[in-house]
């Protein structure tokens, strides 16, 4: 399989520096040592996110993997690093306004207050129908803005036709990019591989206006002359009354009337989603691909990775989150769970039959018995978490020999959950450091 090369668009790439090979000698008995993986390619984030030509981050990934904070923290370093940020949440999740300390997000972006250092931070939540309501007004008269709004049919769609919420999310972001208010816009997409529909979003919307149901439907209104009207008038009869069979006869003329409202404005709708698409593919935006260390994670990981290069956009690199670490490394799982054993072992719970010489050997080094309790379930419990980093490590491997070409940081995971701004720039200096 073969895939781009992000180190090639992105500065965030950092290569190891070349060495000249060693000479080895002849009969060397020494193993060699084992190579880190992501020795060669590792991502830099603060390279990517203070560097001026980068202006949209997306972040995406399968549900679960901490896509919302890490979009979040992302927005947060970059606007404590001099950026201008306004971060972009299509997640219906309220994490990241309790996280930023907003007490709510909505379509319009909203001010983070106790943002340190000279940049600015701004979050907003994706409002699909206000934005369907916005572009209406924003390319229709008044009148005809307000019969669009009043159809059944557009209310209906606006509020959850499928494809609506990733094709208003285009709209969004091209909004944002146009008005020119933030030099950096992240943008946090859905849960899952509905996190690249709006990707699909132009072809879809294309698709659907220049469907046969539209063209039927638009058809008498631009056909001139009573002679065409009339045999129009008798294909339509027959067809409307089929369709209404199945619709209804109030869905076919809610849908007609609005067919007839948005006519003039179904060519604007998809060129602004074509120029959007563009702008996804540019040299400025960048795409994180968000994965824990888990099989079904890398594997929704690896999706998006095939995507993005099919679709030719930008990938800056992928991002490990929440891996596991140990504290003592050099002490393996089978030595944790033997010395457990010996700490459980009859000869420690009961030293009454020792002679007096072995008493006071035993002496030096026993441990009271709920010590010794303690002491063998820590080290069972540092098994456990060694066997976790083996299989997170063997997982990472895997994905990195299929891909050796994306750049990979590694977060290591926290103690417990992120619920403010200090929380964010713990992630985000482990971002930057991993």
């Amino acid at each position: 399989m073969t895939t781009n090369n992000p180190a090639k668009s992105h500065p965030a790439t950092k290569s190891a520096p070349a060495k000249p090979a060693a000479a080895k000698p002849a009969n060397s008995a020494k193993p060699a040592a084992a190579k880190d993986p992501l020795a060669g390619l590792r991502l830099d984030v603060d390279a990517l996110i203070d560097d001026p030509a980068t202006a949209i981050v997306v972040c995406c990934g399968s549900g679960g993997v901490g896509k919302t904070t890490t979009a979040a923290a992302l927005g947060l370093r970059a606007a404590e690093r001099g950026r201008k940020v306004v971060v972009l949440t299509i997640d219906p999740a309220r994490r990241l306004a309790q996280s930023m300390g907003l007490t709510q997000l909505d379509n319009t972006p909203r001010v983070v207050k106790d943002v340190s250092g000279p940049g600015e931070l701004q979050a907003m939540m994706l409002d699909m129908k206000r934005t369907f309501d916005e572009v209406v007004l924003a390319h229709a008269d008044p009148e005809r803005a307000r019969q669009i709004m009043e159809n059944p049919f557009y209310q209906s769609l606006s509020s959850g036709f499928a494809g609506t919420q990733e094709y208003m999310a285009m709209e969004k972001l091209g909004q944002l990019r146009a008005a020119g208010t933030w030099d950096l816009i992240v943008v946090d997409t859905p849960p899952s591989r509905s996190a690249l529909d709006f990707l699909d979003a132009p072809n879809r919307l294309g698709s659907f206006l220049d469907g046969r149901l539209i063209r039927i439907l638009t058809a008498p209104a631009k056909v001139g002359g009573r002679s065409a009207m009339k045999f129009l008038n008798v294909g339509m009869t027959m067809f409307t009354g089929v369709l209404g069979k199945v619709l209804g006869a109030n869905v076919l003329q809610d849908l007609s009337t609005f067919v007839a409202a948005m006519d003039s404005m179904f060519g604007g709708f998809r060129e602004r989603a074509d120029r959007t698409y563009q702008l996804l593919q540019a040299e400025g935006t960048a795409f994180l691909v968000v994965a824990a260390p888990e099989r079904d994670a890398l594997r929704e990981a690896a999706y998006f990775v095939d995507r993005l290069e099919t679709d030719r956009m930008p990938l800056a690199g992928l991002v490990l989150n929440r891996v596991h670490r140990s504290g003592a490394p050099q002490l393996t799982a089978e030595r944790a769970l033997a010395a457990a054993e010996t700490l459980e072992g009859p000869e420690h719970s009961d030293n009454s039959d020792a002679s007096d010489g072995d008493a006071a050997e035993s002496a030096e080094v026993a441990l009271p018995p709920e010590t010794e309790i303690l002491a063998a379930g820590l080290l069972r419990l540092h098994a456990d978490r060694v066997r976790t980093i083996t299989h997170e490590r063997r997982m990472r491997d895997r994905f990195v020999s299929v891909y050796p070409d994306v750049p990979v940081v590694e977060v290591p995971a926290l103690a417990g959950d992120v619920h403010d701004l200090e929380g964010l720039r713990e992630i985000g200096e482990r971002l930057a450091s991993g």
